[in-house]
């Protein structure tokens, strides 16, 4: 039996991990630290030294494509073997065979339909109408996210009911019906995989006896994003004859807000005891100076199963930092840094802590002709939340705009539904006139006039308003978005009011129009424009994506933006202690996706709301090990002032030209009449103006 090209090619660390068979084992997976090849060389290993069959395998994933890579990965490893026996999937995929499996003998319906979260949706909606609950009172997106909770939580309706509160007592009446419609049409819907696999695990001993015994080695990857319901399934295949091999980073815990929780990494060795500990340290992925900032960062957590990361990469080139005079300089440098390396595009990723970030980069990407993709997401005016809002200024636009009209007018909902939207129909094709004006014509209960009343004010605002992002901001406000929005759950319901509040700060760029109406079509001709641009193509392009996003991937080059108080770490974390950590994780988590350059840069000023505030830096900028920083223009604070009689232009001021349109101030020489004033223009670069002459407006 040859089993040397299955050790003889890793680190120590990675060895011990690979042949340690006879107890538990806790694998400390670094960033970088080569953990899905620790996990096939010890499936590989076991194997080939007769210590289990491929059947007598259970490896667990966070996704399908982690779960094929690593099938593939051990097929290469040990070709011409019948690795197809090997149980290896993600939590949900395994439950749903074991119930396929044992249905009968569980008195479930071989033939149930695993549902995804729109049947869910449809569903409760039907519930909620029932039982005539008002959707803006009570959302279903609401009760989804209220039935999945608890499923993950395993509990039962019949378990969450409380009639001393009325929110609890018809979440539970919603739930309970659900529960029994789900039954009576045999649906299954993705956490009812997990917790009915661990209801059977529970009560039918001779199952969970028969997996037990079945699994003599269980992995389970990406340890520290397992949930509630995803550890007791663990804890039910628990057995003294098998061995369980966790594998994950408490440092790389991002996922709290999915029900992620780290302290299982803290309770696997008492609940598995006796376990061995293994630290992944040796990074093959990163520089030291990238590596030691991460190291320095992390160290601040306090709740953490300490390691420390280092690589044998001879590389000392600083980590470069730098201090924009707003957002729209830092994302002129950061282009002007991409234009200036020599590397592919799809080598180079720009990381930011929100969604809403992307705008401004989006622009001045497309403005500098660089490729770029959103990784796992749309492009800013794609996003629904910011099409919703558009769709109120397209008719403000253009009152004859039917789409327009069609997405706006019960978004959100206001009462008018589909009948009501189909009798406006109607009318618009007898009468040939737009869907604005015959909602107008036809006859309506009070309830349906009010509503629609409200709805044309928002229509025919206009006229009040001379600068395009206080047309955008009453807008936004008369529509009440984000009151409905924060009515709803679901992680990404944050996000969706930051974009929403990002749209003035984009409308703000065109308040220098003297007439609203040009304003209002010169900004709606950008967004589509930006939406197709022609300079996208599908190669070789720079990676946008939230730092969320970027986790298990890395990059030649990173760009980690907006790294400032408030917005990293985000100001709903500041009150919590354990959120803070979880945003320095994040952080740690950024730094480590970095292969050979990371550039860390921070805003001095910010636009919030369409107002520009200062801001601070982000206290991981001041935890970071400071002899290995480059800090580019730490001489020039944020409020530093060009001072002068005749001219008063602050750097990093946002003005606008006639013939060469918007820009922010770069530098001023003082010099009588012929003073001069340096500008970087969007469409035009940086250029040198006599302020005498320039006739620059304020933004």
């Amino acid at each position: 039996m040859d089993i040397t090209h299955i050790i003889d090619n890793l680190n120590p660390e990675q060895r011990e991990a690979c042949t340690t068979t006879d107890q538990n084992l806790l694998i400390l997976a670094g960033a970088g630290s080569g953990k899905t090849k620790t996990i096939v060389h010890c499936i590989a290993y076991r194997v080939i030294t007769g210590q289990a069959h491929w059947h007598q395998i259970l490896t667990v994933t966070f996704t399908n494509k982690a779960a094929n890579e690593l099938k593939s990965r051990v097929n290469q490893l040990l070709p011409n073997q019948q690795n197809n026996q090997m149980w290896a999937g993600t939590f949900h995929s395994i439950c749903h065979r074991l119930l396929r499996t044992h249905a009968n003998a569980i008195g479930l319906d071989p033939n149930f339909q695993v549902m995804d979260m729109d049947d869910q949706l449809r569903i409760i909606k039907q519930i909620h109408k029932k039982l005539e609950l008002d959707e803006q009172q009570w959302p279903s997106r609401k009760s989804l996210g209220y039935i999945n909770s608890m499923k993950e939580k395993a509990l039962r309706s019949s378990q969450c009911q409380d009639s001393t509160n009325l929110f609890l007592r018809t979440q539970g009446d919603v739930y309970q019906l659900y529960e029994t419609y789900c039954k009576e049409n045999n649906l299954v819907d993705f956490t009812e995989l997990m917790l009915k696999t661990c209801e059977v695990l529970k009560k039918h001993d001779s199952i969970r006896w028969q997996y037990q015994m079945q699994f003599k080695y269980i992995f389970i990857d990406e340890f520290q994003d397992t949930n509630h319901l995803q550890y007791l399934l663990l804890r039910l295949l628990k057995h003294d004859a098998q061995r369980i091999i966790a594998v994950g980073d408490d440092d790389q815990s991002i996922y709290s807000w999915r029900g992620a929780n780290v302290d299982h990494m803290f309770q696997f060795e008492k609940d598995f005891s006796p376990v061995k500990m293994i630290r992944l340290e040796q990074n093959y992925r990163s520089t030291q100076p990238i590596l030691e900032a991460a190291n320095q960062v992390i160290s601040h957590n306090k709740k953490r199963l300490e390691k420390n990361l280092w690589t044998n990469k001879k590389d000392d080139e600083k980590i470069k930092i730098y201090s924009a005079y707003n957002e729209i300089d830092e994302a002129q440098y950061i282009c002007d840094e991409i234009h200036s390396l020599n590397i592919d595009a799809d080598q180079i990723a720009i990381l930011y802590r929100s969604n809403a970030q992307s705008r401004v980069f989006e622009e001045k990407l497309s403005y500098e002709k660089i490729p770029y993709r959103v990784y796992g997401g749309l492009r800013f005016f794609e996003r629904s939340e910011i099409k919703d809002i558009l769709a109120y200024l397209r008719l403000i636009a253009n009152p004859n705009d039917n789409y327009a009209f069609e997405r706006s007018i019960n978004n959100p909902p206001r009462g008018i539904g589909k009948i009501s939207i189909d009798k406006i129909k109607q009318y618009s094709l007898l009468h040939q006139t737009p869907l604005l004006i015959s909602s107008q014509k036809c006859e309506w209960s009070a309830k349906i006039t009010n509503a629609l009343e409200q709805y044309t004010s928002i229509i025919h605002i206009s006229a009040q308003f001379s600068k395009l992002s206080d047309l955008m901001a009453e807008v936004i406000k008369r529509t009440q978005i984000i009151p409905y929005l924060q009515s709803q759950k679901g992680p990404q319901i944050e996000s969706k009011i930051e974009n929403i509040e990002e749209l003035i700060n984009a409308a703000k760029f065109y308040d220098h129009y003297d007439n609203i109406q040009t304003a209002l079509n010169e900004f709606l001709s950008h967004t589509v424009l930006d939406q197709n641009h022609s300079e996208i193509s599908n190669g070789k392009q720079v990676q946008l994506m939230t730092l969320h996003a970027s986790k298990g991937l890395e990059f030649t080059v990173v760009f980690l933006v907006g790294l400032e108080d408030d917005l990293f770490p985000h100001k709903m974390t500041h009150a919590d202690e354990a959120q803070i950590e979880e945003e320095r994780r994040l952080c740690y988590v950024g730094i480590t996706r970095a292969m050979q350059k990371l550039y860390i840069s921070y805003a001095e000023t910010r636009k919030h709301y369409g107002q520009e505030t200062y801001q601070r830096p982000s206290r991981f900028i001041r935890e970071l090990p400071q002899n290995l920083l480059s800090n580019l223009r730490t001489n020039q604070g944020f409020q530093k002032d060009i001072i002068q009689a005749s001219y008063q232009f602050k750097l990093g001021q946002q003005v606008h030209h006639t013939k060469f349109g918007s820009g922010i101030v770069l530098n001023y020489e003082e010099d009588g009449e012929n003073s001069r004033i340096q500008i970087r223009f969007q469409t035009s670069g940086a250029k040198w103006l006599l302020c005498a002459y320039a006739k620059l407006t304020i933004i």
